[in-house]
């Protein structure tokens, strides 16, 4: 488990493909439960140790979560997650190029829970919710190509969805179109950074999960590099510690 930040109150991870991050059906120990127990042996801490879940990512889908160490933290996060005060950024590969180079998808987004799926439309319809997202196309591999997504709404498979209406499965995603699975049961989205207002300190939190050390993604480094800008404002460290908030 790699620990992208942590303070007195939030802790952030990179979410490695095919972990869940909250209880499921399956019975598999899910992320938040793996990060309690961590909290509780690293800090020596007795009884329950709280630690909330602010949102989540598919199962198949690898990159940053946030989760809260107090309620305090929790209760104010899911309001600025719920008011749009967090900004997402996601990458994925698809085999087919978006049509332009940069474009805001907006429809509506029906979910069907008894095959956990979820269905584009381009206008309402019963049951369904709205969607937003923006897509920048950042270029190509030999086979592949990647975009940058900024999610606005926060829909059940939303960008897979979205971007599948367009024609461009993402990679891996075969219950969105794509021909092919992955070998490793993940679809190729990240979510690759995160930025928003710290709940209590108020200073700001800007977070990027590195790329996975394979081939395909590693074709992309360069282009994902370029296009992420690197923040001052914070070092965001895995050796940070929940004492350093304040020191601040």
């Amino acid at each position: 488990m790699e620990i992208l930040y942590e303070d007195n109150h939030l802790i952030i991870v990179n979410k490695v493909p095919g972990e869940i991050v909250q209880g499921d059906k399956t019975g598999d120990e899910p992320l938040v439960e793996t990060l309690r127990q961590w909290i509780k042996e690293k800090y020596s801490k007795p009884g329950n140790v709280f630690c909330g879940v602010v949102h989540r990512l598919d199962r198949p889908v690898g990159g940053v979560v946030v989760f809260a160490k107090t309620s305090k933290a929790l209760t104010r996060l899911n309001e600025m997650f719920r008011l749009g005060k967090v900004d997402k950024t996601y990458l994925a590969v698809t085999r087919n190029r978006p049509p332009h180079d940069s474009e805001r998808l907006t429809g509506y987004v029906r979910t069907v829970e008894k095959n956990n799926k979820s269905y584009f439309t381009p206008t309402e319809v019963h049951g369904s919710k709205p969607v937003a997202l923006s897509y920048r196309y950042l270029g190509a591999s030999d086979r592949y190509h990647i975009s940058e997504i900024h999610l606005e709404t926060g829909r059940k498979h939303q960008i897979r969805v979205q971007l599948a209406s367009i024609g461009c499965p993402i990679k891996g995603d075969l219950k969105y179109g794509d021909r092919r699975s992955n070998p490793d049961g993940s679809i190729s989205l990240r979510a690759h950074r995160i930025t928003f207002e710290h709940p209590v300190s108020g200073k700001l939190i800007d977070v990027t999960a590195p790329l996975p050390d394979d081939p395909l993604w590693q074709a992309f480094a360069p282009v994902v590099n370029q296009a992420t800008p690197s923040s001052d404002s914070l070092v965001t460290d895995s050796k940070t510690t929940p004492d350093d908030e304040d020191r601040h």
